[in-house]
């Protein structure tokens, strides 16, 4: 399912450039979010345009990372493109532009999971899949890997591993080590204290590094 919105359709390929690096690339000045987001707001579909090429792959990347379904989280970028779209003419500007998009991509994701699946805890250690079939898929990926192919086999097994933690956790772990957002901004997206957001990353952390002691 998509759906059609002004603009550009987000380009699903995270090895694009992100809109944190976009303005060391030189040319011509890189136009703020924020001048983007008020002018989108008033109907400027072209302003609307650049935000979505902009942010688009971030949040594909990061939807893809909490559904691990390429199709889906095509879905649930169109939605959440829909949402900003609509949106943007009430958008106060109490968080950044960016920050604002990742909450509606959540929010989207898990929309989508409640229509599709059981629901993940919200916090807790409970694992989403069985640890044991993680465990050993990662030591798979480890035993495979040729001198060329061992960071694309470790990020492969890192994805693994992210299947282990909860929802919230692996949000948190994304939006810290993937897209750099600060631990206020990913409190904004996650609707939970900085504070929280440390505990939370200590303990995916923790997970992450013992599901991966074999690259050690």
């Amino acid at each position: 399912m998509t759906t059609e919105v002004p603009g550009n359709s987000p380009v699903h390929n995270e090895r694009r450039r992100s809109s944190r690096g976009a303005s060391d690339l030189g040319g011509p000045s890189i136009v703020p979010d924020e001048v983007l987001a008020r002018q989108a707001g008033l109907g400027d579909k072209e302003a609307f345009a650049q935000l979505v090429t902009r942010h688009g792959p971030s949040l594909y990347g990061y939807v893809y990372r909490l559904l691990h379904d390429a199709e889906d989280a095509e879905d649930c970028v169109q939605e959440t493109v829909l949402a900003a779209w609509q949106g943007l003419p009430s958008f106060r500007g109490d968080s950044s532009v960016r920050t604002w998009l990742f909450v509606l991509a959540r929010h989207e994701a898990q929309k989508h999971l409640r229509r599709n699946r059981a629901p993940f805890p919200a916090s807790g250690s409970r694992p989403i899949v069985d640890v044991d079939e993680v465990a050993h898929e990662v030591r798979d990926l480890h035993a495979d890997t040729a001198a060329e192919a061992v960071e694309i086999a470790l990020l492969a097994a890192l994805d693994v591993a992210l299947r282990l933690v909860p929802e919230r956790q692996r949000s948190v772990w994304i939006l810290r080590e993937v897209e750099h957002l600060s631990y206020a901004e990913i409190a904004t997206v996650v609707g939970i204290t900085p504070a929280a957001v440390r505990g939370l990353l200590q303990r995916v952390r923790a997970t992450v590094a013992a599901t991966l002691q074999d690259w050690r």
